[in-house]
């Protein structure tokens, strides 16, 4: 599905262009929006954009439901989402879930079947590093329960890059989001669902990130963009291979300390990324160990180095420059986080783990109390 982007300009010329044909438009926002340039733009539509904040991160169900209940009592027919990756999903799940009949009541629109109901879509993120935006994925959570919505027609019809919007990121934030990208393009490429396509796709993103790495932690403009369209570029990636092992470990390491995602993902990809160097015998993709070999040659050079172990020197040099935390953890915690992964992650990646080496991971990745 190809989607349309676009590009901020002085008043959003093109953002009026994709509203001139008489859209009531569901703008789905959380409180950020206040300290971006576009909003002021938005507050000079007011009649015909009605804005929904009713959510929080890790959306509930709930918050979807009363999302759609809005658009139909609205009278509203096209969407805008604007920003990280839980406004996005949220307006994923609206699009979704607004042709569906009745109110949702009872998880009742989790249990049907999506389908295409045409409704214009333009996203706009906020932050460079869940390019949630160019895939087909959304989390939302049911009764505290994680529930991972998949539809091709939840993805936006046109995004919107305005690079303004990072210049008031906190600088950590910047790092963990950068990190997620990057961590998104290389899981997509050692990924047993990796195609020729999804590599080509990880390969660019891999070097517009480390490209322009320098100039957007210094917040350079041009740079901030280029990392912008690197961060749509891996989720590219990621909507056809989804993600690794990285990731599956990444998200009891949040749950448990509190540390954001793309930090969290990078503590494991830099222990991952030199123990599958090691153990490629032990491959398990059906594509076999010569083509895993093959195929970490290759991210070593889209990374610019010409070996495997280079790379993940390359990935470990990369963290520490970051001078990102390394936590500490009880062996209860750690009896904790090796339960704690979700098997179907795991299935994508080349390499099968099981809950002994899981373990073993977790000491590598992190400190021991």
């Amino acid at each position: 599905m190809e989607q349309t982007i676009i590009q901020n300009d002085r008043d959003y010329q093109q953002l009026k262009k994709w509203m001139d044909p008489n859209h009531k438009i569901l703008l789905v926002c959380d409180g950020s929006i206040g300290f971006f340039r576009i909003n002021a733009f938005f507050e000079t539509y007011k009649d015909k954009v009605v804005r929904f904040t009713d959510f929080q991160p890790n959306p509930d169900y709930n918050s979807v439901v009363e999302g759609v209940k809005t658009f139909r009592d609205e009278g509203c027919d096209a969407l805008i989402a604007v920003g990280g990756g839980s406004a996005i999903d949220v307006a994923k799940c609206i699009r979704l879930y607004a042709g569906m009949p009745g109110n949702g009541a009872a998880g009742a629109f989790l249990q049907q079947e999506s389908g295409d109901t045409g409704i214009p879509f333009l996203a706009m993120p906020t932050t460079a590093g869940t390019g949630a935006e160019a895939t087909r994925y959304a989390v939302i959570y049911y009764e505290g329960v994680k529930q991972s919505v998949t539809s091709v027609y939840a993805i936006p019809d046109t995004i919107l890059m305005d690079s303004s919007v990072l210049k008031t990121l906190p600088l950590y934030q910047k790092k963990c989001t950068m990190l997620d990208a990057l961590c998104h393009a290389i899981e997509s490429f050692w990924s047993v669902n990796s195609t020729e396509e999804s590599k080509q796709y990880s390969k660019k993103a891999i070097r517009q990130i480390l490209d322009h790495m320098d100039g957007y932690l210094a917040n350079e403009d041009t740079a901030n963009a280029d990392m912008l369209m690197a961060a749509n570029t891996a989720g590219k990636a990621i909507n056809i291979t989804q993600t690794t092992a990285g990731h599956a470990m990444s998200y009891k390491l949040t749950g448990l300390f509190g540390i954001p995602h793309g930090h969290a993902v990078a503590l494991c990809n830099r222990v991952l990324f030199p123990w599958m160097t090691e153990h490629t015998e032990m491959c398990g993709d059906p594509r076999g160990a010569e083509y895993l070999k093959k195929t970490l040659i290759e991210l070593a050079g889209a990374m610019g180095e010409d070996t495997p172990e280079a790379a993940a020197a390359r990935f470990e040099e990369l963290f520490r420059r970051l001078d990102l935390e390394i936590p500490c953890a009880t062996e209860e915690q750690f009896g904790i986080l090796k339960q704690s992964v979700n098997p179907v992650r795991l299935k994508n990646h080349p390499i099968p783990l099981d809950e002994e080496t899981i373990d073993g991971l977790y000491h590598c990745i992190l400190r021991t109390k």
